[in-house]
C-alpha cells in the first residue's frame, strides 16, 4: 500500500493528507475512494458512497463495516484470521451464508448483448444503454444484493482501467450492504498467447502472455511456473481478482482427453512439482504486500483442480458432456491421480502451506467409492470429499463444485447442459443438500440463493437446527478466510492508473516471452537443417479451417488464412507464394482434432452415438476398441454399452496433413520445416518422413517459434507427454495409467517419449531428464 500511495502522489491524484488529531492514522481521498494509512498497522480503503465510517481504537483506524458504531472482532485487523472469520460467520443469517456459498456465472465486463453470458443496463443492452463499461449490470446488482453473492467469475474485460473501476464500483456496492462483506472476484486462466501477436521488448500489452500449461511442463522447470505465478498474481490483483480458478493438475493419463492441454502433462511427479511452484507463486505475498503468513495484498487464492483427477475419462471423452461422465480405472491406478494434490498443492514450499481451494471434477470416478459404493459425480461423493480429501489428506480449505453440476441434464452432447451425473433423479434443492453433506462449501455457476436455503431446511429437518447452523458456519469460515487473508476486508479498492501501469507492463511481457521460448520442443532436425539462415526465401502455405461449431455449440465460419503473422515472418525471411522460389518451407499446423467422441448423426441413425477420439488426421477405424464399455448409463439413453468398436473418425482439420504432404511434394527435396501447435499427443507417422525438422509448441506467439527456428534461441524443452506409435497403442493403453504407450520412433531412430527433446547438439540429457524421464511401459 505504501508504494501505491507514493505512485498516486506522483501522479497528482491525491490531495494533501489529513491528519486526525493525535491518532496514528492519516486519510486521503481519490474520487469516491478514501485511503487510510495506519501508522504501524493495516492500511484501509473505503467508498464514501457505501456509508462506512472509520472507528478509532487505540489511536488506530478500523472500518465500521456493519455500521453499528463499535469495533466487532471481524472488523479488527489485529486479530487472527480464524477469529475474525468465526465472528463474522456467527453474525450472518442463513440467507447471507447461502449467498456466500454461491459462485456467479461468467461475467464479461461490460456484459455481452446476447448469448449465455448476456446482461442489461436499465433493461437495455450495453451499446444502447448509455452506461459506462465499468457500471454494474442489472443482473450483477440483482445477485449481489438479493442473492448475497460475493464470489464473482470475471471473464473478458475491456481494459485494466475498466476492470479496476468496475471492481471499485462492485466493492462500493456490496460494502454498503448488510455486514459489508467484500467481493472475492475470480478468473479462469487469462495469460494465454495470441499466436499472431508480435513481441516488442519495449512494449506492453493487455496482459502478459505465457505458454500454456503443457508448455510450462515442457520446460521441466518448476521455477519458471513459480515466476509466472508471482507476476500473474500481481496482474490479477491489479484487475481486482483475488482468486484463480487454477491450476489444473489432473494427470493426462489418457492422451485423447479434450483437456490435456490444460494439464502439466501425464507424469504425476512433474505435475506435483509444477502445481507447487504455480500455487506458491500465486499465493505468496512478499515485502510490504505481506500481511501475515505469506498472505497479503499480493496473494491470489489458488483453486486447484480437479480432485481426484479428471484425466481418466473412458475413451478419452470429457465430463462436460453426458457422453463423457465416467472416469474409469482399468489399471487400478486411482491413487496415482492424487499425487499432484497430496504431494504438490497440499505441500507447498512457501509460507501459505496449502492451496486455498479445491474444485472436484464432473466425472463419476467409476467404482472407486470403496465405502458407500456410490457411483455419483465427485462433487456429490462423500467418500471422495469427506473421507479422502477432508479426513485422510486434512484439507480444510474451500471445496467448490465445478460449474452447473446441480442443473438438469437436457442433452448428452450439450456443453451448457446441467451436469448432475449420477443424481439426475434428485431435485435441484436435493442436489445442493447432497453436495453440502458430502463436504463441499460452494456451488459454481449458481447465482440463485433459493436452492441453498432449501437445502438448509432439509438439513434442519433431518439433523436439527443446531447441526445445520454449525455446518453452514463451517463453510462460511472457510470461505471468509480467503477474503481476510488477501486483505479484501481492509482495502478491496484499486487505482485504475496504477492497474494500467502493472497489467501487461514491458517487464512482465518479456518474462512471458522468455518462458515461451523455453517451452518449444524440437523433435527432429534432419541434417542439422536448423537453425535456418535468416533473410533466405521461405514459402508459408495458408491454413484451411472448415466451418464448424465451437465448444458452446455456436457456428464458426470456414477460413483460409496464414497460420502465423506473415508480417512477422518477413522480419526474418523473404516470403514467396511460389515454392519453386523458396529455400525453405515453413508449415504451421495444429495437432489432429476429431471431436469429443460423440456423433449425434450416428445416434439419430440408430447407433449409440459413440465414436472414437482419434489422434491422427486420416480416417481411423477403432477395430481394437472394447466391445463392451467399462461404464455407461444415462437417463437420456436406453443402453449402457458405450462401445465405439469398429466405428470411424476423421480429424476435423485433416487438411493440415495435406498442407505438410503437399508442401513436401512442391518443395522437390528442399527443406520442409513443420511447426505443430499441440493440444493432445498425436500420431506422427502420417507426415514425419516428409519433414526435415519438426518443432512443437503448446501455445506460443509465432514469433517465439521463429526465434527458435533461426537460432536466436536454442531449443531446450522436453515432451511432457508420450507420442503414440499408432492408434492401436492408444486403444490398448489404460485410461488411468501414465507412460503406458508404445511411442513413435522417427526415421532418425529417436523415440518420441516423455522427456525427449533435441537441442543443437542432439538429444538432451541433463539434470531434468535424470530426475523425471521414465522409460515407456510397453502395454
Amino acid at each position: 500500500m505504501a508504494n501505491q500511495f507514493k505512485l498516486l502522489a506522483l501522479l497528482g491524484l491525491l490531495p494533501a493528507t489529513v491528519v486526525m488529531g493525535q491518532n496514528k492514522w492519516t486519510e486521503s481521498k481519490s474520487g469516491d475512494v478514501v485511503w487510510v494509512t495506519n501508522s504501524g498497522g493495516q492500511n484501509l480503503g473505503y467508498s464514501i458512497t457505501s456509508g462506512v465510517k472509520i472507528l478509532t481504537v487505540d489511536g488506530l483506524a478500523f472500518k465500521d463495516l456493519n455500521k453499528n458504531g463499535k469495533l466487532d472482532k471481524y472488523e479488527d485487523w489485529r486479530l487472527p484470521v480464524d477469529i475474525r472469520a468465526k465472528d463474522l460467520a456467527s453474525k450472518m443469517s442463513v440467507e447471507q451464508i447461502a449467498g456466500l456459498m454461491l459462485y456467479s456465472k461468467h461475467q464479461p465486463i461490460p456484459a455481452a448483448p446476447a448469448g449465455p453470458f448476456a446482461g442489461t443496463y436499465g433493461g437495455k443492452v450495453f451499446a444502447e444503454s448509455g452506461a459506462k463499461p465499468y457500471d454494474l449490470s442489472d443482473q450483477q446488482k440483482q445477485f449481489l444484493e438479493k442473492d448475497n453473492v460475493r464470489h464473482v467469475l470475471i471473464t473478458s474485460v475491456l481494459s485494466p482501467e475498466v476492470a479496476a473501476q468496475w471492481n471499485n464500483n462492485a466493492q462500493a456496492f456490496v460494502e454498503g450492504l448488510g455486514l459489508g462483506i467484500p467481493n472475492n472476484n475470480s478468473s479462469d486462466p487469462r495469460h494465454g498467447t495470441v499466436a499472431t501477436a508480435e513481441f516488442n521488448a519495449g512494449a506492453g500489452g493487455s496482459i502478459s502472455m505465457w505458454p500454456g500449461s503443457l508448455g510450462f511442463a515442457a520446460t521441466f522447470d518448476p521455477k519458471v511456473v513459480e515466476d509466472f505465478g508471482h507476476i500473474a498474481a500481481l496482474e490479477y490483483r491489479a484487475l481486482g481478482i483475488a482468486t484463480a480458478l487454477s491450476p489444473q493438475v489432473d494427470i493426462a493419463t489418457d492422451p485423447r482427453w479434450w483437456r490435456v492441454s490444460g494439464t502439466f502433462g501425464e507424469d504425476p511427479q512433474l505435475s506435483a512439482d509444477m502445481a507447487r511452484g504455480y500455487i506458491d507463486g500465486f499465493q505468496t505475498s512478499v515485502g510490504d504486500k505481506e500481511i501475515n503468513g505469506g498472505w497479503g495484498y499480493g496473494s491470489v487464492n489458488a483453486m486447484v483442480k480437479h480432485w481426484p483427477g479428471g484425466g481418466a475419462g473412458e475413451g478419452g471423452r470429457d465430463a462436460h458432456y453426458g457422453y463423457g461422465k465416467y472416469a474409469v480405472y482399468p489399471g487400478n491406478n486411482f491413487k496415482q491421480h492424487l499425487i499432484p494434490f497430496t504431494e504438490g498443492a497440499f505441500k507447498l514450499k512457501g509460507k501459505t502451506g496449502m492451496a486455498a481451494s479445491v474444485m472436484p471434477y464432473y466425472t463419476i470416478s467409476f467404482n472407486q467409492d470403496t465405502k458407500n459404493k456410490e457411483n455419483v459425480a465427485n462433487n456429490y461423493n462423500s467418500y471422495i470429499i469427506n473421507d479422502l480429501l477432508r479426513k485422510k489428506y486434512h484439507f480444510d480449505g474451500v471445496v467448490c463444485t465445478d460449474w452447473l453440476v446441480t442443473g438438469d441434464e437436457t442433452a448428452v452432447d450439450q456443453f451448457l447442459s446441467g451436469k448432475s451425473w449420477g443424481v439426475e433423479g434428485l431435485s435441484v434443492a436435493q442436489r445442493h443438500y447432497k453436495i453440502l453433506m458430502a463436504g463441499v462449501d460452494q456451488f459454481g455457476g449458481n447465482n440463485e440463493v433459493a436452492p441453498v436455503v432449501a437445502a438448509y431446511q432439509m438439513g434442519v429437518k433431518e439433523h436439527g437446527e443446531a447441526f445445520m447452523r454449525a455446518r453452514f458456519e463451517q463453510s462460511a469460515v472457510r470461505l471468509l478466510r480467503n477474503l481476510f487473508r488477501t486483505g479484501l476486508f481492509e482495502n478491496p479498492y484499486l487505482d485504475p492508473q496504477t492497474s494500467k501501469s502493472i497489467v501487461g507492463n514491458p517487464d512482465f511481457m518479456n518474462a512471458g516471452y522468455q518462458a515461451q521460448l523455453k517451452s518449444i520442443v524440437m523433435l527432429k532436425n534432419k541434417g542439422n537443417v536448423l537453425p535456418l539462415t535468416k533473410n533466405k526465401t521461405v514459402y508459408v502455405p495458408k491454413q484451411f479451417t472448415p466451418a464448424g461449431k465451437n465448444f458452446l455449440g455456436m457456428q464458426t465460419p470456414e477460413k483460409l488464412e496464414y497460420p502465423v503473422n506473415i508480417e512477422t515472418v518477413k522480419k526474418y525471411f523473404k516470403v514467396t507464394e511460389n515454392p519453386d522460389e523458396a529455400d525453405y518451407a515453413l508449415v504451421f499446423i495444429n495437432s489432429p482434432n476429431s471431436g469429443g467422441g460423440y456423433n449425434s448423426d450416428d445416434a439419430k441413425n440408430g447407433g449409440n452415438g459413440y465414436v472414437p477420439v482419434s489422434l491422427q488426421y486420416q480416417k481411423y477405424t477403432a477395430t481394437d476398441a472394447r466391445a463392451t464399455s467399462i461404464a455407461g448409463g444415462d437417463p437420456l439413453e436406453k443402453f449402457t454399452n458405450r462401445t465405439y468398436k469398429d466405428k470411424s473418425a476423421t480429424a476435423i482439420n485433416v487438411t493440415d496433413l495435406a498442407m505438410v504432404n503437399d508442401t513436401y511434394a512442391k518443395m522437390k527435396g528442399k527443406p520442409v520445416i513443420v511447426s505443430v501447435n499441440m493440444a493432445n499427443p498425436m500420431v506422427f507417422s502420417e507426415f514425419e518422413k516428409n519433414a526435415n525438422a519438426i518443432v512443437v509448441d503448446f501455445g506460443v506467439q509465432g514469433q517465439a517459434t521463429l526465434d527458435i527456428l533461426t537460432g536466436n534461441n536454442e531449443p531446450s524443452a522436453l515432451l511432457p507427454l508420450q507420442m503414440p506409435a499408432d492408434m492401436h497403442t492408444v486403444e490398448k493403453q489404460f485410461e488411468d495409467v501414465p507412460h503406458d504407450m508404445k511411442c513413435y520412433v522417427d526415421e532418425q531412430g529417436n523415440t518420441y517419449d516423455f522427456g525427449f527433446g533435441l537441442n543443437w547438439k542432439g538429444v538432451i540429457n541433463d539434470a531434468r531428464t535424470a530426475k523425471y524421464k521414465k522409460a515407456g511401459v510397453k502395454p
